[in-house]
């Protein structure tokens, strides 16, 4: 077996054939995201509701690593915030539709995370943290130093929204969010079809037991330079839509802070699950904002005081939770209803 081949799978045993019940309750699962996506403009400020969806695939790019690798980055900034830039210089210099633009920022943050993966890979826990700690400082101070490309302080103002002409979406932020909403979605999918692929159990191979995975043929620093980098284009998507949501790009988007949220929204959720990550980010975002509109200022102090209350009472997370109870109670319902059987069987 060679570990050259990223499609291959561990050989640890045959895939499970999915029940029925499991597969019908996913799509009504999928269905109904799919509609509160739809819906959620109609009842959240639409430039709040863009920056829920981006945050969202911010969560589950960084759950890519840290829920299916077992890797925690603290540097995920640089590639959110660099994406941004460069979405907004697309934008701004060469008059790019967002679309666009937002590739180009995502292509960016890829180019970005190939170095920085392949020196941080080889390194692990908090040790690997730090390193990517350490590389997303050094964006961020490049990024304050060069303040001819980047604004330095002031940032970058008055991105453009084209749209190919189209007035209503380049003017109106309702419209905006339907016109941006397919590129978040389209990264979303991206990151299902990864973890469920064979490239991405892996990944969850490399989690639960490194040196096992090793000796199976896999090349570990491989599949994690490329989960790395994977994850990292994904962010760039969410960051590239940000920066054209607000019309600006900040300094605080390279900062490590930005990193130390979006790891909490993917704690909050749940790590591990995807649906996690829009769970975080949709409680997260709603609640700094109504904190930020009712004039309150300890906006860090309320959101800490939940993720500690949150870490306490949901030991993986809101919808990890919930979805590990769930799953327990249909094992039992199983179970015991094989156990009935059985004992039925056995009177016969």
């Amino acid at each position: 077996m060679t570990g050259s081949a990223l499609t291959e799978a561990p050989a640890t045993g045959t895939r499970a054939v999915e029940p029925a019940g499991d597969t019908r309750r996913r799509w009504v699962l999928l269905a109904a995201g799919l509609v509160a996506a739809l819906a959620l403009p109609w009842f959240v400020y639409p430039p709040v509701a863009t920056d829920i969806a981006a945050m969202a695939l911010f969560a589950i790019a960084l759950d890519i690593l840290l829920g299916y690798t077992g890797l925690l980055s603290f540097g995920h900034a640089a590639f959110w915030g660099s994406s941004a830039y460069v979405t907004a210089l697309i934008a701004t210099h060469y008059g790019a539709p967002f679309p666009v633009a937002v590739l180009g920022g995502a292509l960016f943050a890829m180019l970005l995370a190939l170095p920085v993966g392949y020196l941080s890979v080889r390194r692990s826990g908090i040790y690997f943290a730090m390193v990517t700690l350490a590389f997303a400082q050094m964006v961020y101070f490049i990024g304050y130093q060069w303040s001819d490309l980047t604004g330095g302080e002031n940032g970058l103002q008055g991105v453009p929204r084209a749209f190919f002409g189209i007035e209503l979406v380049e003017t109106d932020s309702f419209y905006f969010y339907y016109a941006a909403l397919p590129i978040l979605l389209l990264g979303m999918w991206a990151a299902w079809r990864i973890v469920h692929s064979p490239f991405g159990r892996v990944l969850v191979s490399i989690r639960d037991n490194t040196q096992r995975a090793r000796a199976l043929g896999y090349e570990v620093e491989k599949y994690k330079v490329i989960a790395f980098v994977l994850s990292a284009g994904l962010t760039g998507l969410a960051g590239g839509v940000f920066a054209i949501n607000h019309g600006f790009v900040a300094l605080t988007e390279l900062h490590w802070s930005t990193s130390g949220e979006v790891v909490l929204m993917t704690v909050l959720g749940g790590i591990g699950t995807l649906w996690g990550g829009i769970l975080g980010a949709f409680l997260a975002v709603l609640l700094a904002d109504y904190l930020a509109s009712s004039g309150y200022n300890g906006i860090d102090l309320v959101t800490g005081a939940v993720f500690v209350l949150v870490v306490l009472l949901f030991r993986r997370g809101i919808w990890g939770t919930v979805r590990h109870q769930w799953l327990a109670r249909q094992q039992r319902r199983t179970s015991s209803r094989r156990t009935s059987a059985g004992t039925d069987q056995a009177r016969r």
